[in-house]
């Protein structure tokens, strides 16, 4: 296993352009459940019926009372390996960047810089009505904590996180960043996502279409895994040894 990761670690720096891109399962180290894994969210909650903006619109309370321990504990969560060992290849400049679907914003807290966020942040809160009304992260969580919801100074309204939810557009600009990313990368670290939300799920084929490789680690089948160079089933071991090899 060790010479299989030395083997990943001379890929990594042999690269021109390596990014990576993750999914829920990088987050799961750090105590956050996914969504579709074996003990997944969508096992226990309607997680669309939270992240549908129509929902939201009608009762925006169902998000705050779902969401309150999943995305407004960001505190008492720490980074895990992964997030870390990315931070430290990105200071090392062997990685370009960190293209997420996660919305838990620890890669920032592992120390990744260039991060992409295709599927929005909850760093700010904004009306839906009001436009220019932002509230950060920390502030909002407080309010959610005290068993409140974070709402619009001017109008009242109950403020809505910068996550995209269902029915919502994808950020544009954190879309156009990631292709550009994905199509300029000689190597892609698909990790930690079963590759099945677009378009996000379809960043790692712009990498193949423009001649670059793709390294898949996750503990589920993936559609692209007869097209991976290396195959690995476990991020931990595969991190632990990554970080051996940067220390």
């Amino acid at each position: 296993m060790q010479d299989k990761i030395k083997t990943l670690f001379d890929r990594i720096s042999a690269a021109k352009h390596c990014v990576a891109l993750t999914g829920a399962g990088v987050s799961t180290l750090s105590g956050i459940r996914d969504f579709r894994g074996k003990n997944g969210l969508y096992n226990d909650m309607d997680a669309e019926k939270m992240f549908d903006i129509d929902y939201f619109e009608q009762d925006p309370s169902y998000y705050y009372k779902t969401a309150g321990a999943f995305i407004y504990n960001a505190d008492e969560r720490e980074a895990s390996v992964v997030h870390t060992t990315l931070g430290e290849l990105e200071k090392r400049g062997l990685i370009k960047a960190v293209i997420t679907q996660n919305i838990d914003m620890l890669h920032q807290k592992g120390g990744s810089r260039n991060v992409i966020e295709v599927h929005g942040s909850p760093e700010p809160h904004y009306c839906l009505s009001c436009s220019g009304v932002r509230m950060s992260f920390n502030d909002a969580a407080a309010i959610v904590k005290d068993g409140k919801l974070p709402r619009c100074p001017k109008c009242g309204r109950v403020l809505k996180p910068a996550i995209t939810f269902f029915g919502e557009m994808l950020p544009a600009k954190a879309m156009h960043d990631a292709e550009r990313e994905a199509s300029s990368a000689d190597l892609m670290l698909v990790l930690g996502t079963s590759l099945t939300v677009y378009p996000a799920a379809g960043l790692p084929e712009s990498t193949l279409r423009y001649g670059g490789k793709l390294i898949i680690v996750n503990n589920m089948p993936t559609p692209l895994d007869s097209r991976a160079d290396m195959r690995f089933d476990e991020l931990e071991p595969v991190f632990e040894g990554l970080k051996k090899l940067l220390d």
